[in-house]
């Protein structure tokens, strides 16, 4: 009996030390014998930071849908340890829509087990519902984390306030690297549904030769190099005037009037008394010959004079170009003065036109570039010409410049002091370009909507160049094969604004 109870109590004691030993070894691993299985859901570890907190975000489904979805939501902190105990409000939001009202589906977030959290919320119908966490932790720190979230569109996008971390084999990293790059603040998600409604349209970002019209208004003018006056080397009376209207054409060499003078005179009978003269120098002849011809007696008219032997009364002045008369200060009779200007000859078959041009387009001018003149009242008829002369001044008052421009004028229907329409094309040459819709203008800012894909949209700052045809250069900002919004930006940028906080632009 003795030995029998002393079995038994060797038994009993041997089976409270083995129970000890795998107690002990469960509080050496750190287990606890006592905790429940895990609740199924992400592995805690990040996908995103947002100050000063990691996170890990999963939805299921993980296409969301109308009706009830499950959030979860795992909350590190720098060092990649479980937050517990943080206060987390998720909100998704479906943005108003014309008359319609914003709606919200709130989710009530609650402790599942250190630093897991889940909720659920119910998007009342299709569309897009943005997710906005709202994060703070005593002695963490707060965060404001925005995904983009639509029912029937597989998972959650990061929006604003978010950085995407890539995942490793051991887990999140919390030192920086590998990084993808941030969301840019301000991108706005749209689904197909949305997009639709608002009606927005993109292009994409080309490089082109830009050729830029400048209109402007001109006048058109005589060409000064074209112009010839005619007045007399001595005191003269005119005799028959054959150019006696203004606007008679005359051509080069025909006679315009003829004059009396003494001097003229006087000087005929001194050449022909020197050529009878057998014994007078060949200089002073020459020199009498020379004082005719530049008193306007032609070779011919001399000729006659040898001839005939004695002076004309009346020597005809003829015309020094071909041309129109435009000015006319003689008539048949009068006596005038040495150097007076008796008429004026322009040739017609070339004018001018001066136009001005406004300051800013005037560095884009260079000379010989081509031109098309119009006029309102010659419908349907235009005039080519090239830019000649670009005056080196501006007129302070309008703030524009003066350029000139020649242009061919055969049959004369270009007349002195016309209004014309002026037309030249600058060739810009080769740049990137947009659509001119695509570009806001904010203030100093010049801001597009660069298409990311999968609905993305998101704002960039540019600096803008020339304008032509539709579009406008951008010098910085986006290249050459970037997608933008063109149509509907402004109800996006809206979105954006509220998203981003107004002061990012």
């Amino acid at each position: 009996m003795t030995q029998r109870t002393t079995f038994i109590s060797l038994f009993v004691i041997g089976l409270l030390v083995g129970i000890a030993g795998i107690l002990g070894l469960q509080w050496l691993s750190g287990e606890d014998a006592t905790t429940a299985a895990p609740a199924e859901g992400p592995p805690l570890s990040a996908s995103y930071r947002s100050g000063p907190f990691q996170l890990g975000i999963d939805i299921e489904p993980d296409t969301p849908r109308v009706g009830i979805n499950d959030l979860t939501l795992a909350l590190l902190d720098g060092s990649g340890e479980r937050v517990s105990g943080a206060a987390i409000k998720a909100v998704a939001e479906m943005p108003a829509m014309g008359t319609m009202p914003a709606m919200q589906a709130p989710a009530d977030m609650q402790e599942i087990e250190p630093g897991l959290y889940r909720g659920t919320f119910e998007p009342l119908m299709e569309g897009s519902w943005p997710l906005t966490l709202q994060i703070s932790k005593e002695g963490v720190g707060s965060a404001r984390a925005n995904f983009d979230l639509a029912t029937g569109r597989k998972g959650l996008q990061p929006a604003s306030g978010v950085t995407a971390l890539t995942q490793g084999a051991g887990g999140a990293r919390t030192d920086g690297g590998d990084m993808a790059e941030e969301a840019p603040p301000g991108m706005v998600t749209l689904d197909n549904r949305r997009r639709q409604l608002i009606g927005v349209k993109t292009a994409e970002a080309q490089a082109m030769t830009m050729t830029r019209t400048i209109r402007a208004e001109g006048r058109i003018a005589y060409d000064e190099t074209r112009l010839a006056d005619v007045s007399l080397k001595f005191d003269a009376w005119i005799g028959e005037l054959y150019a006696d209207y203004v606007g008679v054409h005359v051509a080069k060499g025909e006679p315009l009037f003829t004059v009396y003078g003494p001097e003229l005179l006087a000087t005929q009978q001194e050449y022909l008394e020197l050529k009878r003269r057998g014994s007078a120098s060949r200089t002073l002849v020459a020199a009498a010959r020379k004082r005719l011809e530049l008193w306007d007696m032609t070779a011919g008219e001399i000729a006659n004079l040898e001839k005939r032997g004695e002076p004309f009364d009346y020597v005809a002045m003829h015309a020094p170009i071909s041309g129109t008369v435009v000015a006319k200060n003689v008539v048949e009779g009068t006596a005038h003065k040495a150097g007076m200007t008796l008429l004026r000859i322009a040739d017609l078959s070339q004018v001018w036109v001066e136009a001005d041009i406004y300051e800013g387009e005037l560095p884009l001018l260079t000379e010989g570039m081509p031109v098309t003149v119009t006029l309102p009242y010659l419908p349907g008829e235009a005039f080519e010409g090239r830019v000649d002369y670009v005056y080196p001044y501006l007129d302070g008052a309008s703030r524009t410049g003066r350029v000139r421009l020649t242009v061919a004028n055969p049959e004369g229907r270009l007349k002195p002091d016309m209004y014309a329409e002026v037309k030249l094309k600058a060739d810009l040459g080769r740049r990137v370009a947009v659509p001119e819709a695509a570009v806001i203008i904010a203030g100093e800012l010049r801001v597009v909507f660069e298409d990311l894909g999968e609905g993305r949209l998101a704002p960039r700052k540019v600096q803008t160049g020339q304008r032509a045809g539709g579009f406008i250069e951008i010098i910085e900002g986006i290249e050459a094969g970037d997608r933008v919004v063109t149509s509907g930006n402004f109800l996006i940028a809206s979105e954006s604004r509220l998203k981003a906080g107004m002061e990012q632009w």
